[in-house]
């Protein structure tokens, strides 16, 4: 679960190091976020050869997140870190050509295909 002011790892090769949450959209005043939403974050240390800025505002799904999240079967779901893909506000298809590490199937079930495609190993 995230909320604003959380600070995010990314989790693909878009070209800023860490995300800083500003807002979370949704219907009335939606305060965490999960596996599968969009965020609002700005960038926070982005890479000097990426197109990346420092303080540019850009939308991110979360792909991972470390408390835990309770599956339809009855089962669990938590990571060792809150990772985010950063993605194209239009298309919703991410920006980045890589995705490292795993990613929950809750991505791909609330239709980032291309996020799920990307990566190496969908949990």
């Amino acid at each position: 679960m995230l909320q604003k002011e959380s600070r995010i790892k990314l989790a693909d090769n878009s070209g800023a190091r860490e995300l800083l949450v500003i807002a979370v959209p949704g219907k009335g005043a939606k305060k965490y976020a999960s596996l599968g939403d969009i965020v609002f974050a700005v960038v926070k240390g982005a890479i000097s050869t990426s197109g990346m800025e420092d303080g540019s505002r850009v939308h991110a799904v979360v792909v991972r997140t470390a408390k835990e999240v309770r599956r339809k079967d009855g089962s669990y779901i938590r990571f060792d870190d809150n990772a985010a893909v950063v993605i194209n506000n239009a298309t919703k298809e991410p920006i980045g050509t890589r995705v490292l590490g795993p990613i929950a199937r809750e991505v791909k079930e609330k239709g980032f295909n291309k996020v799920a495609s990307l990566a190496k190993e969908v949990w």
